[in-house]
């Protein structure tokens, strides 16, 4: 019974690192990149939900790497700041965890080429953009911001490959991730020791830029605005209120709280996106990883 006892809290630590919940929000990316290029190609009757599938499996694999990657490169800091961490706590092992991620990284890269080299490609390039920031880009706070919001808008470009020609027309609204989660990035860095100068009030301006962006949307001949307001007000109103608490008290306890529901609005942001390129069922499907994202977030750290 030790030894099964030893091994089920191995598994548990392990799975810590992956942040599940966070898993969930990218699989919305992949949702929402969907139905940017699904409006084309249902209505030549060539998608398929196999691909799907593979860059749901994609996704996955590139952000359950990326965030055991980090925590592997942060190992020394968090047994400063963070000691009950899998690593640092010893229930799970740095060469363990590196090890899981570059197989996790691997099967993203792998699941991707099944549907696309430019699927291939952009996996690629998101799981080296998540190296790349977690080893040096989030010590540099404005590139540290834009290196993520880059690999995001790469997930939700990743969704779109699934029919490759979509990339090259669409790869705009890929501004759209980039600049939300350079926003909840740079508001990130003040979770221990709380925001510094005006972090917190340049990130409500990047996101209120975004909310603005929602509505642009509607420029395209393909978005339907009308059907994404539902989806935009509850955007609005899950995360503007904890993010103007976060600017008015820049506490640690503020900031974790505004960076949690901004991870989580993700969902969200992807739900209104597509449902404007889609169709209602479409959307309220994404949405409904939203209640799981948040079962998840209760047992499993998001930040």
């Amino acid at each position: 019974m030790n030894a099964i006892s030893l091994n089920s809290d191995r598994l548990w630590a392990y799975l810590q690192l992956m942040r599940p919940a966070n898993i969930v929000t990218a699989w919305a990316d992949i949702l929402a990149g969907f139905a940017i290029s699904g409006f084309v190609a249902i209505q030549a009757g060539t998608l398929e939900l196999e691909a799907l599938g593979w860059l749901l499996l994609a996704t996955t694999g590139l952000y359950g790497g990326g965030v055991v990657c980090n925590d592997v490169f942060d190992a020394e800091l968090d047994a400063k700041e963070r000691p009950e961490r899998p690593i640092p706590s010893g229930r799970a092992s740095r060469q363990s965890a590196a090890t899981l991620a570059s197989v996790l990284l691997l099967v993203g890269i792998v699941a991707a080429a099944q549907v696309s080299l430019l699927s291939a490609i952009l996996a690629i390039c998101i799981a080296v953009g998540a190296v790349v920031y977690d080893s040096l880009g989030k010590h540099q706070p404005l590139v540290g911001a834009l290196n993520m919001g880059l690999c995001r808008g790469g997930n939700l470009l990743l969704g779109m490959s699934a029919v490759p020609a979509i990339v090259g027309e669409y790869w705009f609204l890929a501004l759209i991730p980039i600049f939300y989660i350079a926003a909840i990035t740079s508001l990130s860095q003040g979770e221990v020791h709380g925001a510094k100068g005006n972090t917190p009030t340049i990130a409500l301006l990047l996101i209120i830029t975004v909310i603005t962006a929602l509505f642009g949307l509607d420029l395209l001949p393909n978005y339907h605005i009308l059907k994404a307001l539902p989806a935009i007000a509850l955007f609005t109103g899950y995360l503007l209120p904890p993010v103007i608490q976060a600017v008015r008290q820049p506490t640690p306890e503020q900031i974790r709280n505004a960076v949690r529901s901004g991870i989580l609005s993700l969902v969200i942001l992807d739900a209104t996106i597509a449902t404007g390129f889609a169709n209602l069922p479409y959307g309220l499907f994404v949405l409904c990883l939203l209640p799981i994202s948040i079962a998840l977030a209760q047992i499993f750290a998001v930040t």
